[in-house]
């Protein structure tokens, strides 16, 4: 059954979804960042580039080649394919991603906004409601 790792009060979503990145990396997981939002992909790809001064996550865009996809650790997307293996699912979007019960773990991470709180909150009671195991981790970054 997926994992679900809910991380709540971040003050910037995307930087936060980089350190997670990062770590996951570090642990030698696959990533697949979700975000139907073309605009948000963009800013994440940037900001991977250069959110730390003494590294870089290494990334690319699901439409790339294949065979680099499956050579990269994160992969940044606008959908959730069914034809390749992750290890972690990083939704950025405000519901809940589709087909997320293929991944081991869910990353879903609640920013400070109005608008962040209210839509993690019904994404967090959907998977209470559906006996997901969730572990929360408070950030007040």
């Amino acid at each position: 059954m997926t994992q679900v790792y809910f991380y709540s009060g971040s003050n910037d979503k995307l930087l936060t979804a980089c350190r997670l990145c990062a770590k996951a990396v570090q642990q030698n997981l696959k990533v697949l960042i979700y975000a139907p939002d073309a605009a948000v992909l963009e800013q994440l790809d940037q900001l991977l580039w250069t959110f730390s001064p003494v590294s870089f996550i290494p990334h690319c865009d699901i439409r790339e080649d294949n065979e680099l996809v499956s050579a990269t650790p994160v992969i940044l997307s606008n959908r959730i394919p069914t034809d390749k293996q992750f290890d972690v699912l990083l939704n950025l979007h405000l519901q809940q991603p589709p087909d997320f019960d293929q991944f081991s773990r869910l990353i879903e991470i609640a920013d400070t906004s109005v608008k962040g709180k209210q839509a993690a909150r019904t994404r967090y009671r959907f998977y209470k409601d559906a006996h997901y195991p969730i572990h929360h981790f408070n950030l007040n970054d």
